[in-house]
């Protein structure tokens, strides 16, 4: 088999190996979801979700558990661009003979950042819950909650750190020239980069699954395609910059109502 029939088996094993992954997510948000309504929220806490703030290490582990699940959901499909451009370079310069460097290697990379970022969520659900500010059946915050979260939100939009964040989520190729590693370490290394950008560009987004809902799974796929679009669509001012004159309008109304 020549490079270029390996190069396309590879991006077809990378695109599919993505697709899988994100729908098994999302099988497990969906079914997730299901059973709290069916069991109308309460037994969820001492089977798959704790709604009550979590009291030990195994309810709290399940807490992120859900965070790490709906990450992969949201993020990797949004990732797949990178993915794919990592198997197809890796093959290129695979040495004659010598197997690439699995993909699979700078998706752990790319996942254990996102884990990191659960991890934090979980906690910030825990002080929520604590503090008696967020629903203990939805997971919504309270509504000046919301209204600073989508502030804080729409304001990042507009940073710098989101702009150098987001360039370099858009341009796998740009990535590729700038961040390349060889070998097993590399790729690992490359994942974790890439990983920091997403989360970087993208983290303010995620804490917005605590305005409409944290199992709000319409919410979770709003979102989801708002940092799709975000990726895709190369003109700032139409995706970045409108979703967050948004965000800021629909903060300010949610704080007025508030009071």
């Amino acid at each position: 088999m020549d490079v270029e029939a390996l190069i396309r088996r590879d991006r077809a094993i990378a695109a599919a190996g993505v697709a899988a992954l994100a729908l098994l997510a999302w099988a497990y948000l969906i079914r997730l979801a299901g059973r709290m309504e069916a069991m109308d929220m309460a037994p969820v806490a001492s089977a798959a979700m704790p709604m009550a703030a979590p009291s030990g290490a195994g309810p709290f582990g399940l807490t992120v558990l859900m965070w790490v699940v709906m990450m992969v959901a949201m993020m990797v499909p949004t990732a797949s661009p990178m993915i794919v451009t990592f198997a197809t370079v890796n093959r290129r310069r695979a040495a004659p003979g010598t197997p690439p460097v699995p993909t699979a290697v700078f998706l752990t990379g790319y996942l254990a950042v996102w884990s990191a970022f659960s991890l934090l969520a979980a906690g910030a659900q825990w002080g929520l819950q604590r503090a008696a500010l967020l629903a203990p059946t939805t997971l919504e915050a309270a509504p000046r909650v919301g209204g600073v979260l989508l502030l804080a939100a729409g304001v990042y939009q507009f940073t710098p750190l989101k702009r150098v964040c987001l360039a370099r989520c858009q341009s796998p190729v740009g990535f590729v020239l700038t961040e390349w590693r060889e070998g097993p370490r590399g790729a690992l290394i490359m994942g974790l980069r890439h990983g920091a950008f997403c989360v970087g560009c993208c983290w303010a987004l995620m804490a917005l699954l605590f305005v409409a809902g944290v199992m709000n799974l319409l919410w979770v796929a709003a979102l989801a395609a708002l940092v799709l679009a975000e990726k895709l669509v190369p003109s700032e001012r139409l995706t970045s910059w409108t979703a967050g004159a948004l965000l800021l309008a629909w903060g300010g109304w949610m704080l007025v109502r508030s009071f």
